[in-house]
């Protein structure tokens, strides 16, 4: 049984990184096009601060929530990896304050 645990949380920890950099890189689609991207983080950030949530749960997850959300919705920000650095955050630096 505690295998099953294992594995299963090592499967989400990289099902989790794999789809940060996936909503990272899509969030960063809006600086391909000048202006007009802007525009579409009207309805990326809602969604990515719903992905965070999803993803993870708990605290990290609501703070991601709103702090993936602010990110997209304000101009000129996209260029921040906010789920790779949840993900970081998540499983590096708290993990190591665990042990």
């Amino acid at each position: 049984m505690t295998e099953q645990v294992s594995v299963s949380a090592v499967n989400n920890k990289t099902r989790n990184l794999i789809l940060g950099i996936v909503f990272d890189g899509i969030g960063m689609l809006s600086f391909t096009v000048p202006l007009i991207g802007e525009f579409s983080d009207v309805i990326w950030a809602p969604l990515a601060g719903f992905l965070m949530t999803w993803m993870y749960k708990g605290t990290i997850g609501r703070v991601g929530g709103v702090v993936t959300f602010l990110e997209e919705i304000l101009p000129f920000s996209d260029f921040i990896p906010t789920f790779t650095l949840t993900w970081i955050y998540n499983y590096v630096i708290k993990n190591k304050d665990a042990s």
